[in-house]
């Protein structure tokens, strides 16, 4: 088929996901290798974001490929009920190599929405307790648990939704309203802000608390020294679990293999999915600490999905966890994050557009501003009314740069395993791009 034709079909019969159908005009992608893609007319693009911030060890690695071909041969699918070879050992190399060491076992899902879902489950079902914070800055997933979990616009649809979810606000500091001393007092701002929510919803009716250890789409919000080791002894004081979703933070992504490792804490339920298999397979899954592995030998586990543990997403995460050790990724993260870092912010002096930049490992966000003075989004919280983020979305696409937005943000997250000159050669397409936006602002 031609380009034209398969684009034909896919707007006759697909639905695309957070779209208005009658306004899509997708590219039409033949193939993809490394940081890049190529359309059907052979144009190159540059994959900026890693698609969905999931394609970290990049497109095509033949060795990801190479292990799923091979299992697909000897067996493509067993239930869930049974032990099998690939199942068993990226469990194993999980919790013996990967995960903190109070972690205990993993119950494997197919993505990160059912992850949350089942991370919720069993937060419930371990601690007896109902209700379920988290923030409203957060995106969790779109299945209904997930959705009501999710503190931002996408929840709206599911709502009204299940009792017991809480939400609290996160350290936006950009947005705070306010000017702290340090890092450290606003972290201990914010922590004596969810101490304080938490005990007028009843301190004994929480069963946890759920994070993006680092806030991913909707904003790359890092949280400021002290907070996350804050909300910690907040859920030791109470006795209620710590959650951190590591879906879009995790392998990798800010230069460890899990972000709340940056901060020295250790949670007691972590979610994951995306960079496990960078997409090549679905699968994600939830870890739990030995405390809770032990309190299921008891306990039913109320959690089953057909295709858990599908055994060519185990074989893929096996594999993809041997390409970052073996092509040293998380050292070339750390390699990569200052010229990020550096690149985004010369393009912060440069275009007044630019309100704020913020960057940890290769997982960033750039916020785009109306009035400098008053820091004004570029677009309304939760509305794009004139849909000027798809527009400039649509430019840089055009230009063959790959991303996307969320509200006024744009996500700069690129594989990571790009280099420096493959930095540049993105960022200059986004620098051509701003100074389009730059006419948009008020000064």
């Amino acid at each position: 088929m031609t380009g034209e034709e398969i684009k034909k079909l896919d707007k006759q019969y697909n639905l695309h996901s957070w779209s208005a159908q009658g306004k899509l005009d997708p590219v039409v992608v033949d193939h993809a290798e490394g940081v890049y893609f190529w359309d059907t007319e052979g144009k190159k693009y540059i994959d900026m974001s890693s698609q969905l911030v999931n394609m970290n060890i990049g497109h095509h690695n033949q060795k990801v490929i190479d292990a799923i071909k091979k299992q697909a041969d000897k067996m493509p699918y067993m239930g869930p009920g049974f032990a099998v070879d690939v199942r068993s050992e990226l469990a194993r190399k999980i919790i013996e190599e990967i995960a903190p060491d109070n972690m205990g076992k993993v119950f494997f899902t197919l993505a990160g929405a059912e992850a949350n879902e089942n991370a919720i489950k069993i937060a419930r079902m371990y601690t007896g307790k109902q209700k379920i914070f988290s923030r409203y800055r957060s995106y969790h997933g779109a299945t209904y648990g997930a959705a009501n979990l999710t503190g931002e616009p996408r929840r709206f649809p599911s709502e009204p939704g299940i009792p017991g979810f809480v939400k609290f606000f996160d350290p936006y500091l950009y947005r705070a309203g306010m000017d702290f001393k340090s890092e450290e007092d606003a972290g201990r701002y914010y922590v004596d802000k969810l101490r304080e929510q938490i005990t007028y919803e009843g301190r004994d009716n929480v069963a946890a608390v759920f994070l993006e250890t680092v806030t991913g789409s909707n904003g790359v919000i890092i949280p400021p020294k002290g907070y996350l080791k804050g909300v910690r002894e907040v859920c030791d004081e109470f006795g209620i679990l710590m959650v951190c979703d590591e879906v879009m933070a995790g392998w990798g992504r800010t230069g460890k293999w899990f972000a709340f490792m940056n901060w020295d804490v250790k949670p007691d339920i972590i979610t994951f999915a995306k960079g496990i298999t960078c997409g090549y397979a679905p699968i994600g899954g939830v870890i739990v600490t030995k405390e809770i592995a032990d309190y299921f030998n008891g306990h039913v586990l109320y959690c089953g999905l057909t295709y858990s543990a599908h055994l060519l997403g185990c074989a893929a995460g096996i594999a993809t966890i041997d390409v970052y050790r073996e092509e040293r990724i998380l050292e070339n993260v750390k390699k990569m994050e200052p010229v990020l870092k550096g690149e985004l912010l010369k393009l912060k002096d440069k275009h007044p557009s630019l309100g704020d930049v913020r960057v940890i490992g290769l997982f960033s966000m750039i916020e785009l501003i109306r009035n400098t003075k008053t820091r004004e989004a570029l677009v309304p919280y939760g509305m794009d009314p004139d849909g000027t983020m798809k527009k400039i979305v649509r430019m840089l696409l055009d230009k063959g740069f790959n991303t996307y937005s969320h509200e006024n943000c744009i996500s700069v997250s690129p594989p990571l395993i790009i280099n420096e000159d493959q930095i540049k050669e993105g960022l200059a397409i986004l620098d051509n791009v701003l100074s389009y936006v730059d006419t948009l602002v008020e000064r």
